[in-house]
């Protein structure tokens, strides 16, 4: 699996990647996020064109998974990961996330933020194992830029489910010695 930036032609095929990936929430009694549309066109390249849009893609060059990222109060906040189901549970998810992770770092971002759907086996659990811990309304992470993706969501319907915002702290990189 191979991780790159989203190339303008890519972008309908990531529309089709968040459809799929989202019919298993159907099985969850959760049919309106199944049936909800993805980010149009234009949304997803204004992603793409900030270099903030990264494919997984596999031996064919083909993307099979996708991640969007905004910057939040300091953090890289994860937008959207996507991945479809036919390359799902073989760490294409992680490996996006991680490859945030590592982008944050370098521009000096401290931490990796997301909201998710607490009781969906691949949404906060999964991110759990990933490192990230929730925030609780008092916890100075859960800041005013969370607050207001919140309201956004609230707003959207998603909060016909409890969600919850997540925060994982970033590593500083460690200083190399010189040769």
């Amino acid at each position: 699996m191979r991780i790159r930036a989203a190339s303008p032609a890519e972008l309908p095929l990531l529309r089709s990647i968040e459809r799929a990936a989202g019919e298993p929430f159907r099985n969850l009694g959760m049919a309106a996020i199944a049936d909800d549309e993805p980010l149009p066109l234009d949304v997803l390249e204004g992603y793409r064109s900030a270099g903030r849009a990264w494919v997984a893609a596999d031996g064919t060059d083909r993307p099979v998974a996708y991640l969007l990222a905004d910057t939040v109060d300091g953090a890289a906040h994860i937008e959207q990961v996507s991945v479809h189901p036919d390359a799902a549970r073989r760490g294409v998810g992680r490996a996006l996330i991680e490859h945030l992770a590592e982008a944050a770092r370098e521009r000096g971002l401290t931490a990796l933020t997301l909201t998710t759907f607490t009781q969906v086996p691949w949404n906060a659990p999964y991110y759990a194992r990933l490192g990230f811990r929730p925030l609780t309304d008092t916890d100075p992470g859960l800041t005013d830029g969370l607050r207001a993706i919140i309201r956004a969501e609230a707003a959207h319907g998603l909060a016909a489910w409890p969600r919850v915002c997540m925060r994982r702290e970033l590593e500083r990189p460690t200083a190399r010695a010189a040769p």
